[in-house]
């Protein structure tokens, strides 16, 4: 064989074998990345809350009473010291015939008594004029002498007593007016009507400047004593109660800031941390779990004029500042794991996967700090699988990680 041919052959062998070990390696595992980036980092935590008036008037029936209509709704606007509604006397109860008919005579007693009573009024004041007229006549014929003094203090012990007779009798035949204005009362409201004429009215009023935001009676009726009627609150004061576990309470102090978001308007809302309550309570997840929560009350600082459609209530979600800095380095969380006891990350060198250890900081969500291993613009896998290692060969999708 010539040595042309020679070389032919082998360089056709090399080809063959070349091609052969390119079909039997491994082709490049398709992985996700992403930029290391270099900015704004907060750490936060987030949780959903409900607005709450911080104040919560209940207004209620001060006494037992017939309550008239409650003409005010929820939203109204109502000012310190107005009249909110008003409170009538009760109705008398209806009688049964046997009390109906004792009624009837016990006015028809009323009546006579008043009649007895006016008579004897009548006969006192005729005894009465006519000891004037005695007397009168004694102090006459005492100064012409035609008289002892004793004759004269007599008849004006007769005087006095009959005035005196003449007095009681007018006071009792006020007393029998009163009676027959009680038993004809009594007979009027025998069917369980209010008596009619003017009632005495208790007018409740507000004890402060704001809304109504519940109506609990609206109709007219019997209402008793320490029955809520209306509440009302100031929506200017309105703050959010977040239940936070416990575990992330622990870290939120009050004067914090917090984001309110999702609460239906297109601008997020500042606020503040007022009071982390001492005491959680326990409540059962939708997943069965049970969990500590604690109530954190947070102050809105934004100016009421852009989120004055909030009413008491309404569900919004706050994030709670726990930390921030400028021109932190991170990565996604799904880049981190764990090797050797200490956290590493696939870093796309050339098309290969480099392992690397790294030093990891605060975490808020979906990112977290990394403060040594990497730099700003480097390459990381996101949720690397079981196929990657180190030296492996990869083909990397860069995808910007929100």
């Amino acid at each position: 064989m010539s040595l042309s041919k020679k070389l032919i052959t082998g360089i056709i062998g090399l080809t063959l074998l070349g091609l052969l070990v390119l079909a039997l390696m491994p082709s490049p595992v398709p992985v996700s990345a992403t930029l290391v980036r270099q900015g704004v980092f907060i750490e936060s935590v987030e949780d959903e809350g409900r607005t709450r008036l911080r104040d919560i008037y209940t207004v209620s029936a001060p006494i037992s009473g017939y309550l008239r209509r409650v003409e005010l709704e929820p939203g109204d606007a109502v000012a310190a010291d107005q009249v909110l509604f008003e409170l009538e006397p009760l109705p008398a109860p209806a009688l049964d015939p046997r009390s109906r008919g004792q009624a009837r005579e016990a006015l028809a007693a009323a009546q006579a008594h008043l009649e007895e009573a006016e008579a004897n009024l009548a006969a006192r004041r005729t005894q009465y004029e006519l000891a004037r007229t005695e007397y009168d006549r004694s102090e006459t014929l005492h100064r012409r002498q035609l008289i002892s003094s004793e004759e004269r203090g007599r008849r004006l012990a007769q005087r006095d007593a009959a005035e005196a007779a003449e007095q009681a009798a007018r006071h009792a035949v006020e007393v029998a007016q009163f009676e027959l204005k009680s038993a004809r009362a009594l007979v009027e409201i025998a069917d369980g009507k209010r008596a009619p004429g003017d009632h005495p009215v208790l007018g409740v009023r507000s004890p402060i400047e704001g809304v109504v935001t519940q109506r609990h009676r609206c109709c007219e009726g019997p209402v008793q004593s320490g029955e809520a009627v209306l509440e009302i609150g100031d929506l200017d004061a309105l703050e959010v109660q977040v239940d936070l576990l416990s575990v992330d309470a622990v870290r939120v102090r009050p004067g914090m800031r917090v984001i309110l978001e999702r609460w239906g308007g297109e601008d997020t809302l500042e606020g503040r941390v007022r009071l982390v309550e001492p005491a959680g309570f326990e409540k059962i997840s939708a997943l069965g779990v049970e969990e500590q929560r604690v109530p954190v009350w947070v102050e809105i600082v934004t100016p009421r004029d852009r989120w004055r459609h909030l009413g008491d209530g309404y569900r919004v979600e706050a994030r709670f500042i726990l930390w921030e800095g400028e021109d932190v380095v991170q990565v996604p969380t799904s880049a981190l794991f764990r090797h050797r006891d200490r956290w590493a990350v696939f870093v796309a060198d050339q098309g290969r996967a480099r392992l690397r250890s790294v030093e990891v900081g605060r975490r808020s969500g979906l990112w977290t700090q990394i403060t040594g291993g990497l730099e700003p613009g480097e390459i990381v896998v996101t949720h690397p699988g079981d196929r990657v290692h180190d030296g492996a060969r990869i083909a990397a999708e860069i995808r910007p990680y929100a």
